[in-house]
């Protein structure tokens, strides 16, 4: 049996946990780096904007029946996994708890680490865009009617839809639409440097991972709920993403899609919004007592997401660049 090989990546993934955890931003400081993190989102789109010739972006947007299929495993079947939890949880799960797992089926996709790490995965990058895009932008209205559907009684409270729209066109696809306009004249230069694009969809990465796991330690989750509590949490979250990953792997070379579409359909289709969910959450249950175990599914599905994300994304890179090599050189005429 060969050994497993970590990657650099993979340990400066694993560092930045464990600075997360020994030194946590706090104040005016954690606000500079959430202010530095979307900036270096806006700086991903860019660059794989300009990187990415017109062509394979209209092949994108064309791709529905792509777009179609990770629609359906966000938002039909992650909420039919979780769903159980409503009658069988309760046996052994505060209804807190239970109401979060619920409220983490209906969310939309996550958006910056699923481009990253299916542009790190070799995988179709603009029918992701596409895709993790127009789950955010759907998933705003769609994600209260999941929950009232799930839960069996409407959520009270509203959004801001049109601030969640704002942030999306600003943050990723303004930035996205300037990369292509510059194409013409950046004289092939994202062709000739793709490792650039390789670091900045790494770095990203690592400042959202350090940006998520510091503000949980800020937030002092880790020493407020109950050790039995979290460990339950966290295996329910690792069984969820296991069965997303498997399923959506499995489903997609049932139908056919090339690996690239596959990598895509992987990685958008099993990720949730913390973005996007703590607002909601904050609107959607406004003054619930439980407000904290309602939201610990999401800030640990976000964390795990993230972790074992990069670790397969590796692994997809690396398996597409051993079949490349091993694809035989044409011939001459």
């Amino acid at each position: 049996m060969g050994r497993i090989r970590i990657s650099l990546f993979n340990w400066l993934i694993m560092a930045a946990v464990v600075v997360a955890f020994l030194w946590p931003v706090q104040g005016e400081a954690a606000l500079r780096m959430g202010q530095l993190t979307t900036a270096g989102v806006a700086l991903l789109f860019f660059v794989h904007g300009a990187a990415l010739p017109r062509e394979a972006v209209i092949a994108g947007l064309t791709q529905w029946r792509l777009h179609l299929f990770i629609f359906s495993i966000t938002f039909v079947l992650f909420p039919l996994l979780v769903l159980p939890l409503a009658p069988l949880g309760r046996a052994w799960l505060p209804s807190d708890l239970v109401l979060g797992f619920l409220y983490l089926g209906a969310l939309p996709s996550a958006v910056s680490s699923s481009i990253a790490f299916t542009a790190i995965a070799r995988g179709n990058v603009p029918a992701a865009v596409c895709s993790a895009a127009g789950s955010n932008v759907f998933g705003m209205m769609l994600t209260p009617v999941l929950l009232s559907l799930m839960v069996g009684s409407a959520a009270e409270g509203s959004f801001s839809l049109v601030d969640a729209l704002r942030d999306i066109v600003i943050i990723m696809l303004l930035p996205f639409a300037l990369g292509q306009a510059i194409r013409p004249w950046a004289a092939n230069w994202p062709d000739r440097n793709k490792l650039f694009s390789e670091r900045v969809d790494q770095a990203v990465l690592l400042l959202i991972i350090y940006t998520a796991f510091a503000q949980s330690v800020t937030d002092g989750l880790w020493q407020n709920v109950p050790t039995a509590v979290l460990v339950l949490a966290v295996v329910l979250c690792l069984l969820l993403l296991a069965l997303l990953l498997a399923l959506t792997g499995w489903l997609s070379r049932r139908l056919g899609f090339p690996i690239e579409d596959e990598i895509a359909a992987v990685f958008c289709g099993s990720k949730k919004s913390l973005a996007s969910g703590l607002p909601m959450a904050k609107v959607i249950f406004a003054g619930h007592p439980g407000f904290g175990l309602i939201v610990l599914p999401i800030i640990i599905y976000n964390q795990v997401q993230i972790i074992v994300g990069a670790l397969l994304a590796q692994r997809y890179a690396e398996r597409r660049a051993a079949g490349a090599e091993l694809q035989p050189a044409p011939r001459e005429s």
